[in-house]
């Protein structure tokens, strides 16, 4: 047996486990240097040919499986693995290796792979880093192909009793393929809570904490663990207080849960009748349906990054046309708010090929590269403005900083608007169109952008960034990220007192709104939309029929005038305690407490 520990990593799917580790070592087999002989060249390019083949085939059908199991927007999460086997640098770049250099197929597999994930690994961005998982499952794929060792799948067999996976990380296509009836956990080293074998996870139902650095070595096959999902712990050989302790908390979160289920179908309005709109935030279309049965009250933020990362050609209109739709369709009577592309900087889809910038994220992204790339952006005007027709469909642009870019937007939009109509092809000329408040020049420009914008969205996690000058994604920094911070507040408040003069919406996409203190905040601003992740609404909801917003609003007014992020908290915390007990919100739990 192994010694206790106590890990903390990335929440990635709720829920409260007990149980056996299985260590699964997922690599792909060592390969051997192989030299080959000139008249095998062209066998051994053809046996890549067949591997090629045989993977493709084998993807196809754990796609169709996870499209029967799952859904089929969730079965694009293989569309990545598909083109990259089709990618013409990956297979003329291999077979030129075969013969140039005279090595085994495997070999030359291994050195292209190998140089595909240097150039992925300098951006260092989480969301490059998730599709770096996806190259590791293709090549290990391929690899195995080529070597004869047996499919990857196997890996998993032979789990005959429940036990929590632990292991580096898990590709998605084996995530894919797990049951929920015998793993009851997952814990990885590696990934983040946007990874796709997290997506897979929580579509499963599977609790997972990601992001445990150094687990997989720690760990002995068949220890106990306790896995927390709902807050990202994970320990090692758990003395009998802690087992006990867990449980209970098991039964007290599935209790406060089922509180939470009832909550669904009530109306989020505060004690003092304050009606607040409750909508989501998704990166996938077809987590609607999972937004809507939580309550959700419309799409305050989809994500359409699905849609060009990792992909090696630019998406067509009809493909995004019909992810729209759909979404649109879940929600025919509420607002759907869909962000246009947030890529560059660090995040470049494959098809633009541009080299890593020193300040990615002062870069060439979002609003910017889309003006700057014409084609690609008017692609996705007309399919955004072709899903107009199907409910309350509006465009948000991110990462505003300058009226001109809102400006050049809305004569595109025009344009494509004249296109459609020569076409035939339907809209509603009565769409919206409404922008981010990342930056702060976009804050402070504001009352000029609602001469041109039709509603405000604050997105708290990129603008807390740089008006702090703090990376987001940087560990050590991460007790300084904090959007409590009163420059942060100040901000936001004028934000929402500009929109509310020109009878605009103003709502919150960021993570702020996620948090019961955040909450409490934002009602205290004024600000009554707010969107969040699918399985945070219900808490949220919970806040909002708890808390009256005249109270909120008069401990706000204090803290904006507080001269530290320490006291706006000690503010926020003190009045929000009056009304409910935040030890049962999503957080880290501190195991002194008395049950």
């Amino acid at each position: 047996m192994g010694r206790r520990l106590v890990r903390e990593g990335t929440a990635a799917s709720p829920g409260i486990v007990i149980g056996p580790a299985h260590v699964v070592a997922w690599e792909r087999p060592r390969v051997p240097h192989q030299a080959i002989t000139d008249d095998q060249v062209e066998a051994e390019v053809a046996r890549f040919r067949e591997a090629r083949e045989a993977t493709r085939l084998r993807i196809q059908e754990i796609q169709a499986e996870t499209s029967e199991r799952l859904g089929s927007i969730e079965a694009q999460i293989f569309e990545p693995q598909l083109m990259m086997l089709e990618d013409s640098d990956l297979i003329r770049d291999v077979e030129a290796y075969i013969g140039e250099n005279h090595i085994s197929a495997a070999r030359a597999l291994e050195i292209r792979m190998l140089e595909f994930q240097s150039e992925w690994r300098q951006t260092g961005h989480p969301m490059v880093m998730d599709r770096l998982n996806d190259l590791l499952d293709l090549e290990a794929r391929l690899i195995r192909q080529l070597l004869g060792t047996g499919d990857p799948d196997g890996v998993l067999g032979g789990i005959t009793e429940p036990v929590i996976l632990v292991g580096r990380d898990f590709a998605p296509s084996l995530t894919v393929q797990l049951d929920p009836t015998r793993v009851l956990g997952l814990a990885t080293d590696a990934g983040t809570r946007t990874s796709h074998s997290a997506i897979i996870a929580r579509a499963l139902g599977i609790p997972a904490v990601v992001g445990l650095t150094d687990l997989a070595r720690e760990v002995e096959e068949g220890d106990e663990l306790v896995l927390d999902g709902r807050v990202g712990t994970v320990i090692v050989l758990p003395t009998e207080e802690e087992r006990r302790i867990y449980r209970a908390r098991d039964v007290r979160v599935r209790e406060w849960e089922q509180e939470l289920v009832l909550l669904a179908h009530l109306e989020p309005v505060t004690p003092d009748r304050q009606p607040v709109l409750l909508r989501a935030n998704i990166d996938l279309p077809g987590e609607a349906k999972t937004a809507k049965e939580h309550g959700a009250q419309g799409i305050g933020l989809l994500r359409t990054e699905f849609l060009v990362i990792g992909r090696r050609s630019p998406p067509d209109e009809e493909g995004q046309y019909q992810a729209y739709k759909r979404v649109a369709e879940s929600f025919r009577n509420q607002a759907v708010l869909i962000r246009t592309f947030d890529v560059g900087g660090d995040k470049f889809p494959h098809f633009l090929q541009m080299p890593p910038e020193e300040n990615p994220y002062l870069g060439w992204r979002a609003i910017r590269m889309c003006l700057d790339m014409p084609e690609l952006f008017r692609t996705q005007l007309r399919a955004l403005l072709r899903s107009t027709v199907h409910g309350d469909v509006r465009i948000m642009l991110p990462m505003i900083s300058a009226v001109e870019e809102l400006r050049a937007t809305r004569r595109m939009l025009e344009e494509e608007e004249d296109r459609l109509n020569a076409d035939g092809i339907p809209f509603n000329p009565g769409y919206k169109l409404g922008i981010m408040i990342e930056t702060p020049a976009a804050a402070l420009t504001a009352a000029e952008m609602t001469r041109y914008a039709d509603f405000f969205s604050i997105g708290t996690n990129d603008l807390t960034q740089y008006v702090l000058a703090i990376d987001r994604n940087n560990a050590k920094l991460s007790s300084r990220f904090t959007s409590f911070h009163p420059a942060v507040l100040r901000l936001m408040a004028s934000t929402a007192a500009v929109g509310r003069e020109a009878g605009l919406e103003v709502s919150i996409c960021g993570e702020l709104a996620a948090s019961p203190l955040g909450v409490y905040l934002l009602l205290g601003l004024g600000i009554t939309a707010l969107s969040v992740g699918p399985s945070a609404l219900p808490e949220v909801k919970k806040v909002v029929r708890s808390v009256p917003a005249t109270d909120a609003r008069a401990r706000v007014s204090q803290a904006l005038e507080a001269p530290d992020t320490a006291t706006v908290m000690a503010i926020l915390e003190e009045g929000i305690s009056h009304w409910l007990d935040l030890s049962l919100f999503s957080g880290r739990w501190n195991l002194s407490e008395s049950e």
